[in-house]
């Protein structure tokens, strides 16, 4: 005779977390409170947004497409296209033929992102610390690190590509890059005009933008023409893990800056990528933004109230808006034998 498992009618997921560790919420082997007030859900909310704020750093580079509710899932971005300059003379009592104006058109769809955990009752009740209010602050962790990761992935597909030079020899892909390839002031210099040349707007009309992985910022930063942000953060605003400026651009550091394989020998590779304003639309869908979740053991438990959750979700989409905009300089570092690819 079958035995009915009443576990299979709550809602913990696979496994939660115990007094002992994780387990299966269905069979209970192993795996490696009560109802909550509003003025505990707000906090709780406030604690997930401050832990997921610091991880936001490509999308503040975005330009910021709002998605009404109840309008679809679909973004679109609509540019005029441009004119050619008019440089043939005018013949008198003639009509020029003229030029067709036209708009073209960039759309992404949103999709849904989340994650959860569970935690037991006994967990709650005898754990030394506050275990619901670590989760969340967890949680608001996680959760910025996959909307940022989900910018920056989508960023990747960038089309424009510059590779770091060993010393004075040229590098043409990434199969030959070495920890010797380094970003040095020249390369930044190089990324920075090319944006220049492709007449990519700048942040407040002064500035273009990189995003670093701490690993290259090392190399990089040893120059003497290396300009810290505290030295000129008293008179500009400084984008969210700025640390300093160097040939006309500014850059954000983060562990997150891609690190990539193929590599020669094996060597890591780094990803900075340059960026002019609007360069990327970021949507920020109505009614569904960053949504932290807790739902306590009365409610999700199953029939003898043995778990509560606590999670997230989100509806997140990037899209590249101007190819040329955007330039992905890959390079070593000294540490290109050391780190791992994220």
């Amino acid at each position: 005779m079958e035995k009915l498992r009443l576990q299979l009618f709550a809602d913990g997921g696979t496994v939660v977390n115990t007094t002992g560790g994780t387990v299966d919420a269905y069979t209970g082997a192993a795996v490696a409170s009560t109802a909550m007030s509003p003025t505990m859900k707000t906090y709780y909310d406030t604690e997930l947004l401050e832990n997921s704020r610091p991880q936001l750093v490509f999308s503040q580079l975005g330009k910021k497409q709002p998605l009404p509710a109840r309008h679809g899932k679909t973004v679109e971005w609509r540019k005029f296209n441009t004119f050619d300059k008019a440089l043939t003379p005018l013949q008198e009592a003639v009509i020029p033929t003229g030029k067709q104006f036209g708009m073209t058109a960039a759309t992404v769809e949103v999709q849904q992102f989340g994650d959860y955990t569970s935690i037991s009752d006994r967990l709650d009740l005898h754990a030394v610390d506050p275990v619901i209010l670590g989760a969340t602050e967890e949680m608001g962790a996680a959760a910025g690190a996959t909307a940022d990761t989900l910018v920056r992935n989508a960023l990747l597909t960038g089309t424009n590509v510059m590779y770091a030079p060993n010393g004075s020899t040229p590098v043409t892909s990434r199969a030959n890059l070495t920890a010797a390839c380094k970003l040095t002031p020249d390369v930044v210099h190089k990324a920075v005009t090319w944006l220049k040349k492709c007449k990519a707007p700048k942040f407040d009309g002064k500035w273009y933008v990189a995003v670093i992985h701490p690993s290259v910022a090392y190399d990089l930063t040893s120059s003497a023409e290396w300009v810290e942000a505290h030295k000129y953060a008293g008179v500009t605003e400084i984008f969210n893990g700025e640390i300093g400026q160097l040939r006309g651009c500014r850059f954000i550091e983060t562990t997150e800056a891609p690190i990539l394989s193929g590599g020669s020998g094996g060597a890591k590779v780094y990803a900075t990528l340059f960026f002019g304003k609007n360069a990327f639309g970021v949507v920020d869908p109505e009614g569904m933004g960053l949504e932290l979740i807790v739902k306590d053991k009365e409610t999700v438990g199953g029939p003898l109230n043995q778990f509560s959750t606590v999670g997230y979700k989100f509806e997140a989409a990037t899209k590249i808006l101007y190819q040329e905009r955007m330039v992905r300089v890959e390079s070593g570092s000294t540490f290109s034998g050391e780190d791992a690819v994220n």
